[in-house]
């Protein structure tokens, strides 16, 4: 074979082989290929919560401190939640229209704030098996409709606790909004926290019939103080009493937010509730599918009620006294409804060392022995 012919057999070889090493290059670089990646899952919808508020949110008391925890709800949730409200929503017919459209548009978790949306939820309720119905304040349920609640009374009788000793009349003066067990229980608690310090207490009581009504509340603590109360107290929801107060030289408290600004001079101190911790539960109860129909009642001991901005006028035995009731009501080793006590007739309704259970306490719609006038007539 000619050197040229060898040549050309090796180059054709060197070719070949060159093609067959590029090939096999190729599969590996194929075989070696990263997987597409895997689509990502859809991000799971918001749950809609609705709340249904009986007054403004800006009415520094009872719908403010319900506003101020659906706030923290969104804090504490994120863009797993999204909240929604109504305000100023009667406790009538229109409560139950507002509560159905909530549950059309899409609510699942529906809060209803106030003791007179009780019956048009308990009637909405079995028209959407799907949504949760939480009422404040309320005594009835449904499979899908349960209660909560905050032990407010724990509040008043801190409230009254100052007051028994902050008087100089010995008169103190409430000014009412419904007479329903939870605002007599009240009632009754501040004149027992008060008579706790100063047996001489008396407790006068003036009903405005209403939860928000400013120019009402202003007449009836005019009225009080007029008639010698100079420590008043409310189970309203504006800060209408504390600025009477203010105006007429006397003291008063907050009630169910920090009233402080409304009238620093006459405020005493402030029985607060939050609610943040009851809503924060109840929406990670829905989220994880855990809800279930029952019945809440919170207070001190599960951060539901507290007692806030004690005046720097209110003497220091007085504050130690208040510190260690809140103290005994967190730990369950003081309990404000023990006997003996006395109705308004003085005859006992809690005998010596009994201690009046959740029934008891939900039924109450007398005056204590100190707490002067009549129960309105009114319905549970």
């Amino acid at each position: 074979m000619n050197l040229n012919k060898r040549f050309a057999l090796q180059a054709t070889a060197i070719a070949a082989a060159a093609l067959v090493t590029a090939a096999l290059i190729g599969c590996g670089k194929k075989e070696a290929a990263a997987p597409a990646p895997a689509a990502a899952a859809p991000k799971a919808d918001p749950l809609k919560i609705a709340f249904a508020y009986v007054g403004p949110v800006g009415d520094g008391g009872w719908t403010f401190a319900h506003d101020t925890a659906r706030k923290a709800l969104e804090k504490e949730f994120g863009d797993k939640i999204k909240t929604s409200f109504v305000e100023n929503v009667p406790e009538s017919a229109d409560a139950e229209r507002v509560i159905r459209d909530m549950a059309s548009q899409g609510n699942k978790l529906i809060f209803g704030t106030t003791f007179g949306y009780m019956d048009p939820m308990l009637k909405v309720a079995p028209e959407f098996k799907d949504v949760k119905f939480e009422h404040a304040t309320g005594y009835k349920t449904a499979e899908n409709m349960r209660t909560y609640d905050s032990r407010t009374y724990e509040g008043a009788y801190m409230a009254g606790v100052i007051a028994g000793k902050m008087t100089k009349s010995n008169t103190l003066g409430v000014v009412g909004s419904i007479p329903i067990p939870e605002v007599i229980r009240n009632i009754n608690s501040f004149t027992l926290g008060a008579q706790s310090v100063n047996p001489k207490i008396k407790t006068r009581v003036v009903w405005v019939g209403e939860w928000f009504a400013p120019p009402k509340e202003t007449e009836a603590a005019t009225s009080l103080i007029n008639g010698g109360a100079d420590v008043l107290m409310q189970n309203t929801d504006s800060p209408a009493v504390l600025q009477t107060a203010e105006k007429l030289g006397k003291r008063a408290f907050g009630w169910d937010s920090d009233m402080t600004a409304y009238g620093p001079k006459a405020h005493l101190g402030s029985a607060v509730i939050n609610w943040a911790p009851y809503y924060i539960k109840a929406t990670k109860d829905a989220l994880e599918g855990k809800w279930a129909t029952g019945q809440a009642w919170w207070g001190v001991k599960e951060g539901a009620i507290d007692f806030v901005s004690v005046a720097a006028d209110v003497p220091a035995d007085v504050k130690t006294k208040l510190d260690e009731v809140k103290a005994g009501l967190k730990s369950g080793s003081f309990t404000i409804w023990k006997g003996p006590i006395l109705g308004q007739d003085g005859k006992e309704v809690l005998k010596k060392d009994e201690v009046a259970d959740d029934k008891f306490m939900s039924g109450i719609t007398f005056y204590v022995k100190g707490v002067e006038g009549k129960v309105p007539s009114g319905k549970k």
